[in-house]
């Protein structure tokens, strides 16, 4: 992580308990602070509770954060403008706000890369990185085919802030 990144980093860090174990995201508000905001909002009302990784492709992304698990639906806060950069990269563990074709859709959904996805540079919201706890990420159910649909997901037992 850059240094804009490691400062202040407790009160942008978001806890997952995953049935795999536990997983550490550091938010990165110098890239996304609307989106980091949602995230650290939703988190803190409960919202992630429960919700479960409906999109899973190996090798590309986990996705979550529809309540109605189906991947067509945010939270009732309004959609996000596009906060695109390319200062940073789709590595490994980076955390991205999920959207439809229009850019400024993001609302609550975000996904976790489970291996490098560059091409989605300046094209997503990158919100923020796993910093421990991957091993847990990549245990999460596949699903199949190229939509990457789950029969019976994971879910996210619980999320919480870390201040």
């Amino acid at each position: 992580m850059t240094e804009p990144a490691i400062a202040d980093t407790t009160s942008n860090t978001v806890l997952m308990e995953l049935k795999y174990g536990n997983v550490t995201i550091v938010l990165r508000p110098d890239l996304a602070p609307l989106a980091a905001e949602r995230i650290k909002t939703l988190t803190a009302q409960g919202f992630y509770d429960g919700c479960k990784f409906f999109r899973v492709i190996p090798g590309f992304v986990a996705q979550t954060g529809d309540r109605t698990n189906t991947g067509m639906h945010g939270s009732d806060l309004p959609n996000l403008p596009a906060e695109f950069t390319n200062d940073a990269s789709f590595l490994t563990g980076a955390v991205g706000m999920a959207r439809t074709s229009d850019p400024n859709s993001a609302n609550s959904q975000f996904f976790i890369c489970l291996a490098p996805a560059t091409f989605l540079d300046g094209n997503y919201t990158l919100v923020g990185q796993v910093t421990a706890g991957m091993e847990a990420v990549q245990q999460i159910k596949p699903g199949a085919g190229q939509s990457g649909s789950v029969t019976d997901p994971d879910s996210i037992i619980k999320m919480t802030l870390a201040a």
